[in-house]
């Protein structure tokens, strides 16, 4: 006769099953009658995907710091991807090692940050100082600082302390602020094939609008680096806001590994270069189609990382919305979005 109850050997992974089920129905029935604090917390609860790495895998060939990663010591997050790239998590990794390894390559790293406009006022200053403190801390960096106005850039680069060099890049503003996020894409482009190729090795990307409250070094850098987006790395996929127009050169529906921010994206040179023209690429069809995808460059950034998997991912700890609450798994806040003000910040004058 058939076998009517469950399998002893499929028991465990029915409770997981069960478990995610169980934590998915409980959010999205309480979500209408409850206010978004405690949404934000119950979302804190769905179980995420575990490491399917034996203890012992190496990332890489030879004595690379990535094989020292520890992808068990977090059993309350997803650490590693299906396609074998760590998710880099507090606890995970050994500083020293990774500082060690590569200071015997004595390598550079690049910044690139946009602030025109209101941006500049509101958010440079702080931004740059405490990168000055906790990027790439012990290493030489570039500072690329993109500003409409070099005169106030000036007035703030006196205040750094003298690790990094700051290279002033002159943009002109656009009228909208969409257009100045979608821009910087082709601008990255071009700052790469002209100055960083032939000053940096590794270059990252971020948004001006947050800053820097804890080391950000260099188990962070990997040929191609993605960040998790700390608002969605506990939902299921189905609530990732990817691209759904088929008209645009960043559809995904929901076909995506995971929902990438892009403030802060990086990794060598000619791996940005390819992500930036790729993206700009994109961009530059849909405006001859009359779209525009939904987030801009980040749904072109996302749609470019599912179909090129990124080498290495950044945990939410490297990019914080304090306005998301407690959160039991972020240990160390390494990056945090500043406040929104958007009605000041994108104000076109």
């Amino acid at each position: 006769m058939p076998t009517m109850g469950i399998k002893c050997s499929s028991y465990p992974k029915y409770l997981v099953m069960k478990q995610k089920c169980f934590c998915l129905l409980l959010i999205f029935t309480v979500y209408s009658l409850v206010d978004p604090v405690f949404f934000r917390i119950l979302e804190g609860l769905i179980p995420m995907e575990k490491c399917h790495l034996s203890k012992g895998f190496k990332m890489k060939p030879g004595n690379h710091a990535d094989n020292h990663l520890d992808y068990w010591t977090r059993t309350d997050v997803q650490t590693c991807t299906k396609w074998n790239a760590p998710i880099i998590w507090d606890g995970t990794f050994n500083a020293e090692a990774y500082d060690e390894m590569y200071k015997k390559r004595n390598i550079v790293i690049g910044l690139t940050v946009f602030a025109v406009g209101n941006y500049l006022d509101m958010f440079l200053e702080h931004f740059l100082l405490s990168a000055d403190e906790h990027f790439m801390p012990g290493f030489r960096v570039i500072y690329y600082v993109f500003v409409d106005d070099l005169a106030k850039l000036r007035r703030i680069s006196v205040k750094l302390s003298g690790r990094g060099v700051l290279r002033d890049v002159a943009v002109e503003r656009q009228i909208r602020w969409q257009d100045n996020s979608m821009l910087r894409m082709k601008l990255i482009k071009d700052l790469i094939e002209t100055r960083v190729k032939n000053e940096a090795d590794y270059i990252f990307c971020f948004d001006v609008d947050q800053h820097f409250s804890g080391r950000f070094g260099t188990e962070a850098l990997g040929d191609s680096v993605a960040l998790l987006h700390a608002w969605f790395y506990r939902r299921p996929r189905f609530l990732y806001t990817y691209e759904t127009d088929p008209q645009s050169t960043a559809y995904m529906q929901s076909r995506g590994d995971f929902y990438y921010h892009a403030a802060v994206f990086g990794g060598t040179w000619q791996s940005v270069r390819r992500l930036t023209e790729a993206c700009h690429r994109g961009i530059l069809q849909d405006k001859q189609r009359k779209v525009e995808a939904r987030w801009h460059d980040e749904s072109h950034l996302n749609k470019y990382f599912w179909l090129h998997k990124p080498s290495k991912i950044l945990s939410p700890e490297y990019c914080w919305d304090p306005a998301i609450g407690w959160r039991t798994d972020i240990h160390i806040f390494r990056l945090q979005w500043v406040k929104k003000q958007y009605g000041a910040s994108r104000q076109v004058v």
